[in-house]
């Protein structure tokens, strides 16, 4: 297996479907990644490797940052 399929395998991509506009492809990477790390984080609090509140903390914070990123990109500023 080559490095890019490990890395296609274990962080897939969608494609994305809305308006293509740069903020929302950014906004769109960036809630991809949100979701691939709190799926990471999950896994390993199930397995033992976190605690509970480790993993609360660690996605709380991703939470906010994937806000702030909303924030400064507009996204939901416009009407449709």
């Amino acid at each position: 297996m080559t490095p890019a399929d490990r890395s296609n395998f274990l962080y897939p991509r969608s494609r994305y479907h809305g308006q293509v506009k740069p903020e929302n492809l950014v906004f769109n990477a960036n809630l991809q990644e949100f979701s691939q790390r709190v799926s990471l984080i999950t896994g390993l609090e199930t397995n033992g490797k976190l605690s509970p509140q480790e993993s609360f903390e660690q996605i709380r914070s991703l939470w906010k940052q994937l806000k702030k990123s909303k924030k400064q990109l507009g996204i939901g500023d416009e009407p449709f």
